[in-house]
């Protein structure tokens, strides 16, 4: 299994979501709409020119494991370090978020809308189709209905799936509903027998410690970069 995990974005686009991605043998992406995510076969040594035929200019596309001067055709806009954290707990006893509401494709653009708010990693229109959602809502006055945690899923392999898009509207922080929203995944995730997994920045200490106090533990740190073409592909 860690074998999986040390390529999990080219075994997830290869694999479980091939369907939802486009590319060839040597590089592929997420579809537009879905999270912007790359994967290679070889990730420290990627084929940007294989990809490049399948992306426009002005995406900005999350890969990691990798080094060295941007390739031909493509701008480093960021690079950081993120931690690629796996489930080391024991079976949460119970559903920890009963009252949830599962996020269905009619949710999508407030979920879009509470991810560009709060930021927790690549994120797009379709990103909730790639596995299960739950959120919280605040009906708020007029009948108004606005989402203010979410958690979901998002890359797989045999025997593993993601945790992602976990977040807190600014104002219902610390009321506990991500943390719940997570145990509520990963309770459903090991009952069908996936080891839950996740990615969380370096600089993101806080987030760390709390996957760290829930039952995770550092898998391994990996370098993370956005990168977006320069120009038109021209075959």
């Amino acid at each position: 299994m860690d074998h999986l995990l040390d390529n999990i974005f080219w075994n997830t686009l290869s694999g479980r979501h091939l369907h939802l991605s486009s590319g060839t043998e040597c590089a592929r992406r997420y579809a537009q709409g879905f999270s912007p995510i790359v994967g290679f076969p070889d990730p420290r040594q990627p084929d940007f020119a294989a990809l490049a035929p399948f992306c426009e200019p002005g995406e900005r596309f999350y890969c990691d494991a990798w080094s060295g001067p941007a390739p031909d055709g493509w701008r480093i806009e960021a690079e950081s370090t993120m931690l690629r954290m796996v489930w080391d707990g024991t079976m949460p006893e119970e559903d920890e978020a009963p009252d949830a509401i599962p996020l269905g494709t009619d949710d999508a653009a407030r979920a879009l809308d509470l991810a560009m708010l709060t930021r927790p990693g690549p994120f797009g229109p379709r990103t909730i189709e790639l596995g299960e959602y739950f959120g919280y809502f605040d009906e708020g006055h007029a009948g108004s209905r606005r989402l203010i945690a979410m958690a979901g899923e998002r890359m797989a392999a045999p025997g593993l799936r993601e945790i992602s898009g976990v977040c807190t509207r600014p104002g219902y922080q610390g009321r506990g509903y991500a943390r719940r929203l997570m145990l509520k995944l990963i309770r459903r995730q090991l009952l069908r027998g996936e080891m839950p997994f996740l990615h969380v920045m370096r600089a993101n200490e806080a987030a760390h410690r709390l996957y760290l106090r829930m039952g995770f533990r550092d898998y391994r740190e990996t370098t993370v970069r956005v990168v977006t073409p320069d120009a038109p592909y021209v075959p």
